[in-house]
């Protein structure tokens, strides 16, 4: 599989956003394995340590530290690379600190991604397009049935709220500038790609679920948890960002067939509560413990949320390849390695070239 990816990529000019960041990180040694030409937009890395700095970004990338609010930094970052695809990735991801910021994280997410669009129409090309949104861009009823792409979309708190925007204003620019009926003309396919809580290592962001499992582990104290019973569609990061990759893929070659939104999950049985995620973890560092912290005036987070992938495995031929067990094993022995101050990069570059191959 990783043959194919390089039949597409190799030596293709791609424009990634985030790349400083978790995801981004990832896709960015993904993209270099490939073979690609990659230039980077994205603000500094957030915490210390970080995935990008580990991996050598720097010498991975053309690397432009600029802000998604600066349209002009922005459209002449986009123009003067002439990518042949876009990823856009960056985004403020965090639903808790959404609360704190919630217009700038409107600004970044939802206005971000107009301008990522309007540097777009610059473009005298063919360029395939892959948007990412979110799980959370639903309208969440907090029942059993998992969300299509075809469901309302919705958002309670800022976050998920700022990914439904960027979706209303995806849809626009598709209808009004890169319409599938003037695509001739405009020569641009713009998907969608929505994804469900992703795990991996390398990440180290506040108020995220393994970070904080591993930065306790790590010091040997007791985990804290908010919400034990929460359900979420948990995955490797390298799952969704195969599918990225796929989507990317098919709109370079029917770009009027994929240029639409797709969900990239677990299989539905992996969408597990949040104490046997902790569980597993703890397992497989061997030993730990956990508590939960009952906070009266906790902020609302969905507690229950689950994505039909039905759309991505018939039109994509995508299937997720790990179960929660293995996800949690993978993310779990990528931090062991790091603590045990191994080579990262080997690592992270085993762990990619197992999966896509294995």
């Amino acid at each position: 599989m990783f043959t194919d990816l390089k039949n597409i990529y190799q030596g293709k000019k791609v424009f990634l956003t985030g790349h400083t960041g978790f995801k981004g990180s990832w896709l960015l040694k993904i993209l270099n394995l490939t073979g690609a030409i990659v230039r980077g937009y994205s603000l500094i890395p957030e915490t210390e340590p970080n995935l990008y700095s580990l991996i050598n970004g720097n010498e991975l990338c053309d690397s432009i530290i600029g802000d998604l609010r600066n349209r002009e930094d922005l459209k002449r970052a986009v123009v003067d690379f002439q990518p042949d695809f876009i990823f856009h990735l960056a985004a403020q991801p965090l639903v808790r600190l959404s609360y704190e910021i919630p217009s700038e994280t409107f600004e970044i997410n939802a206005i971000g991604t107009a301008n990522i669009l309007d540097a777009l129409k610059l473009l005298n090309k063919p360029v395939s397009v892959v948007l990412i949104t979110t799980d959370k861009v639903y309208h969440n009823n907090e029942w059993d049935h998992p969300y299509r792409e075809s469901d309302q979309l919705g958002g309670y708190d800022p976050y998920s709220a700022s990914k439904g925007c960027a979706e209303i204003i995806i849809d626009s620019y598709r209808n009004s500038f890169f319409n599938n009926k003037t695509y001739h003309q405009h020569q641009k396919a713009i998907a969608v790609g929505r994804a469900g809580n992703v795990i991996g290592g390398g990440d180290w962001a506040k108020d995220r679920l393994i970070p904080d499992i591993v930065r306790a582990l790590s010091k040997n104290q007791r985990i804290e948890i908010r919400n034990p019973r929460s359900v979420r569609p948990w995955q490797h990061v390298l799952e969704p960002l195969s599918g990225y990759l796929e989507l990317g893929a098919k709109l370079a070659t029917h770009p009027l067939k994929y240029s639409q939104a797709y969900n990239f999950g677990p299989d539905l049985n992996d969408a597990l509560a949040v104490s046997d995620m902790v569980n597993m973890a703890i397992d497989c560092w061997g030993g730990g413990d956990y508590y939960f912290n009952k906070d009266v005036n906790q902020l609302h987070e969905a507690g229950l949320l689950k994505l039909d992938i039905s759309k991505a495995k018939a039109q994509l031929n995508w299937i997720p390849k790990m179960d929660a067990s293995q996800a949690v094993k993978n993310t779990i022995n990528w931090y062991k390695h790091f603590y045990n101050n191994g080579d990262v990069v080997d690592y992270t570059t085993m762990q990619i070239l197992n999966f896509f191959d294995g």
